[in-house]
């Protein structure tokens, strides 16, 4: 049995896999806050010349080494010789090495991304590919290239035209045609929510549940529906109104204002003709954005994917480039 180390590194989180190489399945993970931006703040406040090339790839390698080892203990075995394949926001600029992003057009089996290879040494004993990521004249991403790849071509029903929606903290719609990424767009959905709900003067008037399965629907379609109506900069003081006239409690307003957000990342699905929609909601995201589409009247010109299979998708892709890697070394 042979395995491999998947490092999936974003801006605010840290998760390492141990995955089996012949089936793909995951064998344990480890997973933390020590996101690349927590990281680099570290290396900064600890070292006198952060530009140090070599001293900063070590540091970011102890981070890894720090993951491993937990995972060591864990499961009573060692992973010295185990090779890290890393994707996300550890190639960028506050990362462990910056690499360029590939360019659009971009092939879908990976076959054009920009890695970098680091030799096994002695303080860190595993052969380690860094991944980079793809930009456009204005827009950038660094790690939804590498789900992208884990996901198309997976099972009959993706096909390599249509758009691939990625939600999150800064969703990704991705446009692929004749199996080549040929534009992307980016909305702050995540990030934007956030801010209004915990930063703003919005944040007395929500308040937060504890997961999908507990969303007030009535309350959430009614956000999607006004996202298609109304400017977004009015919509969201009503919010406020909502609690201050008591129209919605806080826990329905929070989810009001959520559907908001959501409705008007998905709103222009409405007027453009995809060929094929594809949704990879992840575990956390999946029956709000179904909702959504239910709701906007896109049901049934979008496939959706199982939460779980889309969250191991970024191991898949992983596995893909590291395999073209090899067979071109």
């Amino acid at each position: 049995m042979s395995f491999f180390l998947s490092c999936d590194w974003g801006t605010s989180s840290f998760r390492l896999r141990l995955v089996d190489t012949e089936n793909l399945k995951v064998a344990a993970e480890e997973k933390s806050a020590a996101g690349i931006a927590r990281t680099y703040a570290r290396w900064q406040e600890q070292n006198p010349n952060p530009e140090d090339t070599t001293q900063r790839i070590n540091f970011y390698r102890q981070i890894i080494r720090e993951a491993i080892h937990k995972l060591e203990q864990r499961l009573t075995i060692l992973l010295a010789g185990v090779p890290v394949i890393i994707s996300g926001m550890a190639s960028s600029s506050i990362g462990m090495q910056v690499l360029p992003y590939q360019e659009l057009p971009f092939p879908v089996n990976g076959s054009g991304l920009r890695t970098k290879y680091f030799s096994a040494n002695p303080s860190f004993p595993h052969d380690t590919l860094l991944i980079s990521g793809i930009k456009s004249d204005d827009d950038v991403m660094r790690g939804e290239e590498t789900q992208l790849i884990g996901c198309i071509n997976e099972t009959e029903e993706v096909a390599a035209n249509g758009l691939y929606i990625f939600p999150g903290t800064h969703s990704k719609h991705i446009q692929v045609k004749a199996g080549q990424v040929v534009s992307f767009k980016t909305y702050m959905t995540g990030e934007f929510f956030d801010l209004l709900a915990h930063q703003s003067i919005l944040s007395a008037s929500v308040a937060a549940g504890e997961g999908p399965e507990n969303i007030p629907p009535a309350a959430f379609r009614q956000g999607v529906k006004e996202a298609g109506q109304e400017n977004l900069l009015h919509a969201a003081f009503r919010v406020r109104t909502n609690e201050l006239f008591q129209k919605l409690p806080k826990r329905e307003n929070y989810t009001y204002l959520s559907g908001l957000i959501i409705g008007t990342e998905l709103k222009d699905l409405l007027t453009t003709p995809y060929p094929g929609i594809y949704l990879f909601g992840g575990s956390n995201l999946q029956e709000y954005y179904e909702m959504a589409l239910q709701e906007l009247g896109l049901s049934e010109r979008v496939h959706t994917f199982p939460g779980a299979w889309a969250d191991e998708a970024v191991v898949r892709g992983q596995y893909k480039i590291f395999n073209q890697f090899k067979a071109n070394a």
